[in-house]
């Protein structure tokens, strides 16, 4: 009898009686296809219809009928014999005939009944097994992703019951029970510069993808770990301790605690040349002062304060508030006011002579004449907040201008000159110091500009700049949500609940605004997409009704469209695929 072995553990490899597949004989890469998808099944087999709709669901049947049959034909060839796949009864099967073993099955078999057995040898071995992501190289294919996260949380599930805290940690990077038993490990073990190390690796990743920080167990810890150190050469740590124990504060709902211990924090990063830690001591005082309505007092003395100072200290204060200020236009209270607002930072700006702050005034009033529908106002300021950050140097708060003058530019149908925008923001957002926040800005609006196919090589482009990269999560759910609206519209159901789910968690980080009714609208994208037309208009009125009461007139009136122009769903003819209609894109916000 012949034998396959299929890996698809960390990457596609196929042997047939012990002899590797070369890579070549995989040129066609639906061949490969269906035998990835055939392998993934636990008796290797699956109905023809089944494996079209995974790879062609917009091709009528004939057409993907016809696609299917020159993959297997090449499938076939590949693995060296015509009974290497079968096809009858309308069931194409792997190895009928043959010794099939998959990796990723001899794994899920093997840690499931270790579990079971609670033996922590049989646990140590399968954990052995998982050796990577499953088919990295699939990452988008809607037809692996429900196995991948099987197989990741089954992963961390074993090597958590083993503690293989190093491994956990390259699956899962945020995994704060893992960061803390190697804290404590290292404690243990009188290595307290390992502790300090694995602590700030647990803070910089909580507060990127997450935007939040260590638990106050970790927090003691670190304390613990710096214990007895000499206090002059341990100042940076302390101001982390100050900072982490703000954010549990903070997370808490203790405001004045947090904003006692983030002041702190500033003071001594002002004193010190600490430039990363001042800003996040003042995004975290800004964010405080914002929950308290008092945000735009905080900001307007920290701008007259830094309209006086050089560039580059300017530049620190103006880049620590750049994401509050979406935070708090984006949130229950709007934009309303700003442009006077605006009007008035400009006016000390200009009595400075400091062209970076009289940018960041024009891109506040550029930003809030978008929200208000006003886009020939919007343009205009947002035009010139990008020349006048430019000529002043300031990176980030130009990449921010550029995101928002690119909406402008795609409201006015020239999608063209908004990608080239984009890309040029793109370049800029990589060599900042703030590429965390940036890069997945721009990516968004190439999600927006895009239509049909290039929306989804957008998203792909995306999601494989992200992948491995540090970046910070509260300011990806614009890039989620574009996703998950271009993904339903393209008729992809599955990778858009994906999207909608990561954009729902992040919008709880808000307490209300912008955000929550932009999830709603996406839901209702959703819903027609699945067919449901009385709940995607229901959906609809909602998200209109929220965009009315934040002042954003473009918004509401593309939900109460699309609510209104609903259609039925149609019934399929027999030359048809079973396709639900979907609505024209939604205008970019």
């Amino acid at each position: 009898m012949a034998t396959i072995e299929v890996r698809l553990l960390g990457a596609f490899k196929v042997k047939v009686d012990g002899k590797p597949v070369p890579e070549e004989a995989w040129r066609r890469r639906r061949a490969a296809e269906v035998v990835k998808i055939l392998a993934l099944e636990q008796n290797h087999r699956l109905h023809r219809e089944q494996i079209m709709d995974a790879l062609w669901p917009d091709l009528a049947p004939e057409a993907a009928a016809a696609n299917l049959r020159k993959a297997i034909h090449y499938a076939r060839k590949a693995l060296g014999s015509q009974d290497a796949i079968s096809s009858l009864g309308g069931v194409a099967e792997l190895g009928a005939e043959s010794d099939v073993s998959v990796d990723s099955i001899v794994f899920e078999t093997a840690a499931r009944a270790a579990l079971k057995s609670y033996d922590q040898v049989s646990i140590e071995r399968a954990a052995e097994l998982y050796v990577g992501e499953l088919l990295p190289d699939d990452r988008y294919e809607l037809w692996v992703t429900a196995a991948r996260e099987r197989l990741r949380a089954l992963a961390l599930q074993t090597l958590k019951s083993v503690s293989r805290w190093e491994q956990v940690l390259e699956i899962d990077p945020a995994d704060e029970d893992a960061h803390r038993a190697l804290i404590h490990q290292a404690l243990e073990n009188g290595d307290r510069t390992r502790a300090v190390r694995q602590f700030e690796m647990l803070r910089q990743r909580l507060r990127m993808d997450l935007g939040m920080g260590p638990d106050p167990q970790s927090v003691r810890l670190y304390e613990r770990a710096l214990a007895g150190e000499d206090e002059a050469a341990n100042g940076i740590q302390r101001v982390r301790i100050l900072l982490a124990r703000a954010f549990v504060q903070l997370n808490n709902g203790q405001l004045d605690l947090a904003d006692q211990n983030a002041n702190e924090a500033r003071q001594f990063a002002v004193n010190n040349g600490l430039s990363i830690e001042y800003n996040e001591a003042t995004a975290l005082q800004s964010m405080i002062s914002s929950l308290r309505g008092r945000w735009r007092d905080l900001f307007r003395a920290e701008f007259a304060e830094a309209v006086q100072r050089p560039n580059e200290i300017a530049a620190r204060v103006f880049d620590a508030h750049l994401c509050v200020i979406e935070y708090h236009v984006l949130g229950p209270d709007g934009h309303e006011g700003m442009v006077e607002y605006a009007n008035e930072l400009h006016l000390i700006a200009s009595a400075s002579g400091s062209l970076q702050g009289e940018g960041i005034a024009e891109f506040l009033a550029g930003e809030s004449e978008l929200f208000s529908g006003r886009i020939a106002s919007a343009r205009q300021h947002l035009q010139a907040a990008v020349d006048l950050l430019e000529r002043a140097g300031a990176t980030a708060a130009q990449v921010f201008a550029i995101q928002r003058l690119a909406e402008c530019v795609t409201a006015s149908d020239d999608q063209e000159r908004a990608r080239r925008l984009l890309h040029h923001g793109l370049g800029l957002a990589r060599s900042s110091q703030l590429a965390p926040h940036l890069v997945v800005r721009m990516h968004e609006g190439m999600v927006r500009t895009g239509a049909g196919s290039s929306a989804r090589a957008a998203i792909r482009a995306g999601e494989e700049d992200l992948a491995g990269q540090l970046y910070c999560r509260p300011c990806s759910i614009g890039f989620r949500l574009a996703s998950a609206t271009a993904l339903a519209e393209l008729g992809h159901v599955g990778l858009s609940q994906k999207q909608l789910a990561l954009a729902d968690d992040i919008a709880a980080m808000w307490p209300d605004g912008f955000w929550h009714a932009a999830v709603i609208e996406a839901r209702g994208v959703l819903g027609r997409a699945r067919g449901d037309e009385a709940e995607a208009a229901r959906l609809s009125v909602e998200a209109a009704d929220r965009y009315a009461d934040l002042d954003r007139p473009r918004d509401e009136v593309r939900c109460r469209l699309q609510a209104a122009s609903g259609r039925p769903p149609t019934s399929a003819s027999p030359q048809t695929k079973r396709r639900r209609p979907t609505p024209v894109a939604a205008e970019a916000s």
